[in-house]
């Protein structure tokens, strides 16, 4: 079986490296003319120069499988790709769209013939190694053409990978799944920085992490590279105290908030990730202001004196 891929960066590029050791031939092309490069010549990928020229090289059913950004990028792509295409091609998008675009955009694409299927893709750096965990939207039809793509990027070809459901249900279960992943990162986060606020006990977190690792009940893939990272650096000076959020976790909590169901965990997960964003910290000084205020408490300088 033969598919394009359009966007080799790093999810991308180590899908095309699962795909040609899973055997099947993938046409590449990236914005990035060395990317494209390597990547035909360490994995046979057939390189192209253009998204026309990758599905120029496919034949019917032509599929071109999409690792772009989400929003503008994957919009674009997306519209420039169906005049190219003819009716019983498919476009699967694998990046981080809102399902609400996927569920447009396969409507779309069903009145001008072409199929879609929208990939919820998890697994990162070590897709290519573990496989991909992959939930997936679309149509019986779809999902049964895409079938031998899908096993080939997941762990094994019985499981890691599931037709969820139709257009916009492989998107929104990624969805929630990041919004479950923003809550037991935090947990974690909150959990060691208890443990290792306890001076009086030294207790050692590369230990603790370990043991946990080995019949407790939180132990996990996340716990796994937690005690992996803590083994090497404890102290993580090097670390800026910041963390990004991906569209995902707020469409999240936006979503509990349309069905009217409480979660708070998955909310305040993100909440906190918007506070270590806050690079002035301005809500914070009124707070310290309006101590000082009413109970004449203390103000801490910005410089660190009283």
């Amino acid at each position: 079986m033969r598919m394009a891929m359009i966007g080799l960066g790093k999810m991308g590029g180590n899908m095309v490296r699962r795909l040609r050791r899973g055997g099947v031939e993938v046409v590449g092309y990236d914005r990035a003319p060395e990317v494209v490069a390597q990547l035909a010549r360490e994995e046979g990928m057939v390189a192209s120069s253009s998204v026309a020229d990758a599905v120029a090289k496919l034949s019917s059913p032509r599929v071109v499988w999409l690792m772009l950004p989400s929003g503008e990028p994957t919009e674009q792509q997306v519209r420039a790709l169906v005049p190219l295409l003819s009716r019983g091609d498919i476009i699967v998008d694998g990046g981080n769209s809102n399902y609400h675009d996927s569920q447009r955009r396969g409507a779309w694409l069903a009145e001008q013939g072409i199929g879609f299927m929208d990939s919820g893709t998890s697994g990162g750096i070590w897709g290519l190694e573990n496989g991909y965990c992959l939930m997936v939207g679309g149509t019986a039809e779809v999902a049964k053409t895409m079938t031998p793509i899908l096993q080939a990027l997941a762990p094994a070809a019985d499981r890691g990978w599931a037709h969820v459901g139709p257009v916009g249900a492989g998107h929104y279960t990624k969805m929630i799944h990041n919004g479950i992943e923003y809550g037991m990162m935090q947990s974690f986060a909150e959990g060691l920085e208890l443990l290792r606020g306890k001076q009086e006990f030294a207790l050692d977190l590369a230990q603790i992490t370990e043991l946990w690792r080995h019949s407790s009940v939180v132990r996990s893939w996340l716990l796994d590279l937690t005690a992996e990272a803590l083994k090497h650096d404890q102290e993580l000076a090097n670390v800026a105290p910041y963390v990004p959020d991906s569209g995902e976790g707020r469409w999240t909590a936006v979503e509990a908030i349309d069905q009217g169901v409480a979660a708070p965990v998955l909310t305040l997960a993100l909440q906190m990730r918007f506070t270590s964003q806050n690079e002035t910290g301005y809500g914070y000084r009124l707070l310290s202001m309006m101590r000082n205020a009413f109970g004449g408490h203390a103000v801490k300088q910005a410089g660190g004196r009283k």
